[in-house]
C-alpha cells in the first residue's frame, strides 16, 4: 500500500479518497459509510462500480466533487472472470440464469481468438440491468418489470485485452478500456462468440484515469485512521486529477479579483505563451492552494473564473 501524503488538517478544503470498495456494497452505500466517517456532508464517487464488483472507487469530498468528471479522464483497467456454459439476464452472476449451454469444446486457442473482435473500437449496447436512462426511467427499473427496450449502442474503445488465465470453465481477463465500457457486455457477447455463453462472475478495477488499486484503501483502514483522528493523512490532494493543465501562481490583488468571481484581463495578467481559446489553468494563491480553474475567452480579452473555490 502506498500512502500519499493529503493536505493538513487545518489546511483541508477538499480531496479525493481512493477506496477499494468492497463486494456487496453499492458505490452509494460506500459514500454513505464515508459520510459517517469524516463528518464530512458534500461526499460523491466518481465511476460506479456494480455491487459485484470490488477495485478502485475514487471519492469526491469537500470541494473536490467540482472535479468530479476529471476522474473519468483517461482510461480505466479492470481484471474479469467469466464463466462459460451459462448466460443470465444481467449478464453476471446475480441474475437469473437463461441459459446453460456445453462448453467442453473451448480450448484456449479459440478463447484468444474470439478476442480479437473485441479489441480496439467499436459499438457496445448497454444491457437492459443498467441505470442508463430512456424515456425517463432507468433501464433496470425497466428490466424488473420484465421490459426490454432498444438500446442505442455507444462507441467504446479496448487499448488492451489479454487473457489471463484459462481454468475452464473460468477464464481470467485483463481489460483497458475507455469510458462507458460494460465488462458485463463483454463477458456475454464473448461467450456468445464462443458459442456456449458465459456471465461475468467477478470483476475488480485496477485503476480509473490516475487512481491505481495499489495506492488504495479499505474501509476498514479508513475507520482505522479516522478512529485516531488521522483519515486526511490518506486524502489525494484537489489538484491530482488536475495536472494535465497549465498552473499559474497569482498575486494578492488577482487572487481576490478572482476569488469574487471577476475575470482577470489580458493586461492585468498576461497570456501564456500557446494558449489558445477555452485553454484551461489552474490558478494558486501565492500560498500554493488551489483557487479557481481559469479559462481563456480572447475574445473578451481575458481568463474568465470557470470554477472558484470558498476562500479558507
Amino acid at each position: 500500500m502506498v500512502l500519499l501524503k493529503g493536505p493538513s488538517f487545518h489546511a483541508f478544503s477538499g480531496g479525493y479518497l481512493n477506496v477499494n470498495k468492497p463486494g456487496d456494497w453499492t458505490s452509494t452505500d460506500v459514500v454513505r459509510k464515508l459520510k459517517g466517517v469524516t463528518k464530512i456532508k458534500k461526499i460523491g464517487h466518481g465511476g460506479t462500480l456494480d455491487p459485484i464488483a470490488t477495485g478502485v472507487l475514487p471519492i469526491c469530498l469537500g470541494n473536490a466533487t467540482r472535479f468530479a468528471e476529471t476522474i473519468l479522464l483517461g482510461t480505466k483497467e479492470y481484471r474479469l472472470t467469466l464463466t462459460l456454459g451459462k448466460t443470465t439476464n444481467t449478464y453476471d452472476s446475480e441474475g437469473d440464469v437463461t441459459s446453460e449451454r456445453d462448453w467442453s469444446g473451448v480450448t484456449r486457442e479459440l478463447a484468444e481468438a474470439a478476442l480479437e473482435k473485441f479489441r480496439g473500437k467499436y459499438e457496445q449496447t448497454p444491457p437492459m440491468f443498467s441505470a442508463v436512462k430512456q424515456g425517463g426511467k432507468r433501464l433496470y427499473e425497466l428490466a424488473r418489470q420484465g421490459i426490454e427496450v432498444e438500446r442505442k449502442a455507444r462507441n467504446v474503445e479496448v487499448q488492451q485485452l489479454t487473457l489471463i488465465s484459462c481454468e475452464l470453465p473460468e477464464i481470467v481477463l485483463d481489460v483497458e478500456c475507455s469510458h462507458g465500457f460494460y465488462a458485463r457486455v463483454l463477458a456475454h457477447e464473448f461467450g456468445e462468440a464462443l458459442g456456449c455463453g458465459a456471465h461475468l462472475s467477478g470483476l475488480i478495477r485496477t485503476r480509473a484515469g490516475k487512481f491505481k488499486i495499489e495506492e488504495s484503501h479499505t474501509l476498514e483502514e479508513i475507520q482505522e485512521f479516522a478512529n485516531e483522528g488521522q483519515w486526511r493523512e490518506l486524502v489525494v490532494p484537489m489538484d491530482f486529477t488536475l495536472q494535465h493543465l497549465p498552473s499559474v501562481t497569482l498575486d494578492p490583488i488577482s487572487t481576490e479579483t478572482v476569488q469574487h468571481g471577476q475575470a482577470l484581463s489580458v493586461g492585468q495578467f498576461g497570456t501564456p505563451v500557446g494558449a489558445k481559446p477555452g485553454q484551461q489553468l489552474r490558478a494558486y494563491d501565492s500560498d500554493a492552494n488551489l483557487i479557481a480553474i481559469l479559462v481563456f475567452e480572447p475574445e473578451k480579452l481575458g481568463w474568465r473564473p470557470e470554477k472558484v473555490l470558498a476562500a479558507r
